[in-house]
């Protein structure tokens, strides 16, 4: 067979393959060509998901006769001439509306300002109708109906309508987040009605309108620069997080994208404070010069690539935790307001007395403990120790101050320690919450969760100013592991080293561990290095352990901190709160569950009634 020219028609499908992949897509096309007509209202209007009928109507310039006649046909376009980067339009392949008309059936009809009537132009399958006048306001109005009836096989790939409609449903929100002066409206009798009324220049206000009103108060603000990209927007505290990627938002040069590179950017973020499985809630605008960005990647229009993605990506991670160190370490209001919904009013009590009442005071709830305490050798002990022999004051290795005698059950009331953002501690309840007062309400404390991030924050610090300080053990601890797990560990021995984890190999199937590292203090080898093992089989042999920088001392601080069920004495529960107050990021443990929540008295005195 000769080569020959394929037909236009033929060229268009082929065209619309990529370009138009669903429903959803030629909403977005055609969006976006009115925000470039410089339209301030857009209503969409969609029928069965959008297969049999999308219609669009803008207030934008609108086009003339001759202008109309060539919208339709291939590569005809007016937002680029000569070069591709200086691209500062949504659209410019001029590839949208012929590849909808090859593939369905479209009509265009369009008015300029000033002109005395509009004109109509058709397309079926790729055939064109002749232009024709109509009437209509100013601006443009596309319908497009039977969707995919020029190539049926592509409407076997479609989803179903209640999917189709959610696709849209998405992609409307993504630009209307990045258009707040323009007002959406979408409707029709495959879903309910969304109105967007413009917010003007205030993109948190239109956040609100799709993301929630909660967003504000569970978010962190970003404003930052670095050899002339820019970066603003909002990302999510950590204990505010969702179970899928969806809340996630990124806009290069005002450009809706769903780009690899900046989602991995956000995931690398808020890798030492997510959840395995949950994702963060981020908004994200990119600026930088058009030549430096190429939107040319896809014709879809959705991914693009840096010149130099180093520096995007750097900045991106770099502004994100620089936030979330200066703002994170608050919880999510979200969960203090999931409290007090919580609580109901207590019914009566009809049955017989309990064998004692409850016990609130903090004599009550700390006891004596378990085969006696003692503060030197406490494993629940701060960061820093106490000074042994608790019974004389001593001096803090964590702050340096004096600490205060007390007996085990009393605690006084302090005005001054009530003014700290966590207050002072009342009392520890199922001996793993710590229930503090601060001047205008409480603080709960999840000791484990929390004492969890301190430690991995002075690891994280400590690995980064050289070596973790180790401590020897009297006797090397012997640990039976399966021979596979023993390679891999022996292997990484160097690298654990730094961690001041120190073992090597103890004939077959056995691992010595003759150090480990001293801010933990007494802890559980044996399941340290069992679960230090099973990531080492997850990450494979590739790699040094310090590329996984976070997750290493993520265990080590786990197997290193206040365990669930140690009960603390006065000074132990507050050196802990003032160390949170200190420690970026301690609004969130390793694995991104909050590690306080706080509950104003006002809502106190609201759910007896008070208010």
């Amino acid at each position: 067979m000769r080569i020959h020219q394929l037909p236009e028609t033929l060229i268009n499908q082929i065209a619309a393959g990529e370009v138009i992949e669903r429903p959803a897509s030629v909403v977005k096309e055609l969006v976006e060509n009115a925000i470039d007509a410089g339209a301030r209202r857009i209503e969409i209007a969609t029928a069965a998901g959008g297969k049999a009928l999308v219609r669009v109507i803008d207030d934008g310039a609108g086009m003339d006769a001759e202008d109309l006649a060539l919208a339709v046909r291939r590569h005809c376009t007016s937002k680029i001439d000569q070069r591709l980067d200086d691209i500062r339009t949504l659209g410019f392949r001029g590839e949208a509306l012929p590849s909808i008309g090859s593939v369905a059936r479209l009509t265009l009809r369009s008015r300029p300002k000033g002109a005395a009537h509009a004109n109509e132009v058709s397309l079926a399958g790729g055939v064109p109708a002749p232009l024709r006048p109509a009437a209509a306001n100013q601006g443009t109005t596309v319908e497009v109906r039977d969707l995919f009836f020029a190539t049926p096989a592509r409407l076997k790939f479609l989803k179903s309508d209640r999917a189709e409609t959610a696709a849209i449903t998405e992609v409307v929100r993504r630009i209307a987040i990045a258009f707040p002066s323009v007002r959406f409206t979408l409707s029709g009798p495959d879903r309910s009605t969304l109105d967007l009324p413009s917010t003007g220049e205030d993109r948190l206000a239109r956040i609100a309108q799709v993301l929630g009103d909660e967003f504000a108060a569970n978010t962190i603000a970003l404003d930052a620069m670095r050899e002339d990209v820019g970066l603003a927007g909002h990302v999510g505290l950590p204990t505010w997080n969702k179970a899928n990627s969806l809340a996630q938002y990124a806009f290069v040069n005002g450009r809706p994208v769903q780009d690899k590179q900046i989602l991995s950017a956000i995931r690398a973020a808020y890798s030492d404070t997510m959840p395995r499985g949950r994702y963060p809630v981020a908004v994200l605008w990119i600026t930088l010069d058009p030549a430096l960005v190429d939107v040319n990647v896809h014709p879809a229009k959705a991914d693009v690539r840096f010149r130099d993605p180093g520096l995007v990506r750097g900045l991106i991670i770099g502004a994100i935790r620089q936030a979330l160190t200066a703002g994170g370490d608050r919880a999510s209001p979200s969960a203090s307001t999931g409290l007090a919904e919580a609580f109901r009013p207590a019914a009566a009590f009809t049955g017989a007395p309990t064998s004692r009442p409850a016990q609130w005071s903090f004599g009550a709830a700390l006891g004596p403990g378990r085969g006696g305490w003692q503060a030197g050798q406490s494993p629940a002990r701060p960061l820093g120790g106490f000074t042994p022999g608790f019974s004389e004051p001593g001096q803090s290795e964590i702050t340096g101050a004096v600490m205060p005698t007390a007996r085990m059950g009393e605690m006084e009331s302090d005005p001054l320690l009530e003014s700290h953002p966590l207050g002072a501690a009342r009392t520890q309840i199922h001996e793993n919450y710590i229930v503090a007062q601060t001047r205008d309400g409480l603080v709960i404390v999840d000791q484990h969760a929390a004492h969890e991030r301190l430690v991995f924050e002075r690891l994280k610090t400590a690995l980064r100013a050289g070596r973790v300080p180790s401590q020897i053990l009297l006797l090397p601890e012997i640990i039976d592991l399966p021979e596979e797990d023993c390679d891999r560990l022996a292997e990484r021995a160097d690298d654990l080293a730094e961690f001041g984890l120190v073992l090597e190999r103890f004939g077959t199937g056995a691992i010595a561990v003759r150090e480990t590292p001293s801010m933990l203090g007494e802890t559980d080898v044996s399941g340290l290095v069992r679960d230090l093992a099973d990531e080492l089989a997850e990450w494979d042999s590739a790699g040094s352990l310090k590329d996984r920088l976070e997750a290493v001392a993520s265990t080590m601080a786990c197997h290193g901190s206040v365990r669930s069920g140690r009960r603390l004495v006065p000074e132990e529960m507050n050196a802990l709160l003032r160390e949170m107050e200190r420690t970026p990021g301690s609004g969130q443990c390793n694995h991104g569950r909050p590690t306080y929540i706080e509950l104003k008295l006002a809502d106190i005195e609201r759910l007896f009634s008070r208010r």
